[in-house]
C-alpha cells in the first residue's frame, strides 16, 4: 500500500514511523507482524467503507499495544484508574483491549476517543459500534496472517458488507467459546444480539 502521512494530530508527532517504532518496542516480533497485517487490512477496509484511513491506521497499529503486558500490570491500571472492579475477574483477552486503551493514553499520548474505543471493542465488539470500531474488529480477524477454518469466507464477506463480516466473526467466536465451555464476556453477548440474532444461514454463504 502507499505510504500514509499522518496529518490530523491524533498521534502527537504525526509521524507514522515513530508510532511503528514505539509499537515494535512494546511487543514481540510475532505480535508486531500481526499488527502490521491488521493495519494493512484496516486501511483497505477504511478505503472501501469511507472511513478515515489515518484513524484506521493508528487504531490498528495500537490495538495490541498492551497485549503482552503482565496480569499484574493490567490489575495495577484497573486499580490506579478506578476502572470497573469486575474487570479483575477477567483475563488478557479482555484486558488488552479495555485496559489497553488506558495504557495507550498514558504511554503514547493518544487521546482520541474514536481510536481508543476501537481498541476497547476490538476483541468482543459491542452492541453499538462505529464504522471504525467495526473495521478494527474485522481487520483483526481477517488479516493476512490468520489461518483458520472459515477465514476465507470472513474475508469475502468483509469485501462486500461490514456488518455481515462483524456478524460472521461474532458467531464464529461465540461458537468456539461455547464449544470450549468458556465464560463469555457480557459485551460479546450484546454484540451477538445486535449483529447475529435473526440472521439467516444463507447470509453467511458469501
Amino acid at each position: 500500500m502507499n505510504e500514509l502521512i499522518y496529518k490530523e494530530g491524533i498521534f502527537p508527532s504525526n509521524k507514522r514511523e515513530e508510532l511503528l517504532t514505539r509499537v515494535a518496542a512494546s511487543v514481540s516480533e510475532y505480535r508486531y507482524k500481526h499488527i502490521l497485517g491488521v493495519e494493512q487490512a484496516a486501511r483497505k477496509l477504511a478505503l472501501r467503507f469511507n472511513e478515515d484511513e489515518e484513524l484506521a491506521s493508528i487504531a490498528a497499529l495500537v490495538h495490541d499495544y498492551a497485549k503482552e503486558r503482565s496480569d499484574a500490570d493490567f490489575k495495577q491500571v484497573i486499580m490506579a484508574n478506578g476502572l470497573d472492579q469486575d474487570l479483575l475477574n477477567w483475563n488478557n483477552f479482555i484486558w488488552h483491549g479495555v485496559i489497553g486503551a488506558e495504557i495507550i493514553k498514558a504511554e503514547l499520548n493518544i487521546n482520541d476517543e474514536r481510536v481508543l474505543n476501537a481498541v476497547r471493542k476490538h476483541t468482543v465488539g459491542a452492541a453499538v459500534m462505529t464504522t471504525l470500531d467495526k473495521i478494527i474488529y474485522v481487520a483483526d480477524f481477517i488479516e493476512a496472517g490468520r489461518d483458520f477454518p472459515g477465514v476465507e469466507l470472513a474475508r469475502k464477506l468483509a469485501e462486500k458488507d461490514l456488518d455481515l463480516a462483524v456478524a460472521y466473526e461474532t458467531k464464529h467466536t461465540l461458537e468456539y467459546l461455547l464449544a470450549q465451555n468458556k465464560t463469555i464476556y457480557p459485551a460479546a453477548i450484546l454484540t451477538y444480539n445486535a449483529y447475529v440474532a435473526g440472521k439467516n444461514m444463507e447470509d453467511f454463504n458469501g
